[in-house]
This record gives C-alpha cells, sequence and structure tokens, in this order.
C-alpha cells in the first residue's frame, strides 16, 4: 500500500513539472512568434532633388540620400496629379520607385507657398511590402522627408 502511495505522489509531482515545462515552452514560443511578427521600425531621413519635377501631372524627384536601405539613391518618386489642383498646393498620389518592382505607394500634399507638407506611404510591392511611413516634407532649400516608417510582416496568403 505504501509503495502505491508514492507512485501515486510521484506520478502526480511528475505531471506537475511536465505541465510547468509545457506551460513554459508554449509562452516562450507564443513570446518568440509575436515578436517575430512585430515587424520592424524607425525614423526615416531622405532627401531628393527635383529639377526634372515640372507640375505636370508624371513629372519626378530623384532621391539623393536615405537611411533606409530599401529607398536608395537614384530612387525616383512620381506624382500622378499636376501641381496648382486644388490652387496653392501640389496634392498627389506617389509611387516611390525603387527599380526591379520594388514600389511604395502613397500621398503627398505640399504647400507651395511655404514648400512644407507630408507624406504618406501605405503599402507597397517587392521590398516595399507591408510598409507604412509618414514624413514631414520640407522644401523650402532643397527638399528633405523627416519622419518615421515601419515594416509589417506580410499576412499570409
Amino acid at each position: 500500500m505504501k509503495f502505491k502511495s508514492m507512485t501515486t505522489i510521484f506520478a502526480r509531482a511528475l505531471a506537475q513539472v511536465a505541465g510547468f515545462i509545457a506551460l513554459t515552452v508554449s509562452l516562450t514560443m507564443g513570446a518568440t512568434s509575436i515578436s517575430a511578427q512585430s515587424g520592424r521600425n524607425g525614423q526615416l531621413h531622405v532627401t531628393k532633388e527635383c529639377s526634372a519635377y515640372t507640375g505636370s501631372a508624371g513629372s519626378f524627384c530623384t532621391i539623393t540620400s536615405s537611411d533606409l536601405a530599401e529607398i536608395k539613391t537614384g530612387s525616383k518618386v512620381s506624382y500622378d496629379q499636376a501641381a496648382g489642383i486644388p490652387a496653392g498646393l501640389l496634392d498627389s498620389n506617389v509611387v516611390l520607385d525603387a527599380g526591379t518592382g520594388n514600389r511604395a505607394l502613397g500621398r503627398c500634399t505640399l504647400d507651395l507657398t511655404t514648400g512644407l507638407g507630408l507624406c504618406t506611404f501605405s503599402d507597397g510591392t517587392g521590398q516595399f511590402t507591408g510598409f507604412t511611413a509618414r514624413v514631414d516634407v520640407d522644401c523650402r532649400s532643397g527638399c528633405r522627408w523627416d519622419g518615421t516608417y515601419s515594416f509589417s510582416p506580410e499576412p499570409g496568403r
């Protein structure tokens, strides 16, 4: 009888330890999954030159520096709408084209009087899949973007 009681106690203790280990492993794996799904984000600083920008739909600016690897020097920012509609603004859909199918889609609004504005990006293709950004635009002396970006993990397809 005493042997059976000790075996029962040992079995229960073993079951509790196994349960604790299983819980710990599942929580650890869950935390890893959550961490892996968090994507990446940070500050974004870009300069561009706009000598090819005419104010017409389809004109563009060229990236001259960027602290984000995906936005390579030489990438183009094309504007779909003409400047001045509405009056005094550039308010346009934009495509940031880094070549070979790597494109970010967004919208930029710039006050043509002050040279200040805002660009937002909501997604993209290639290396820009899951890309979002919100940048302040300053074109008073050259053109700069300063703001934040993030990459969300690609959803399961």
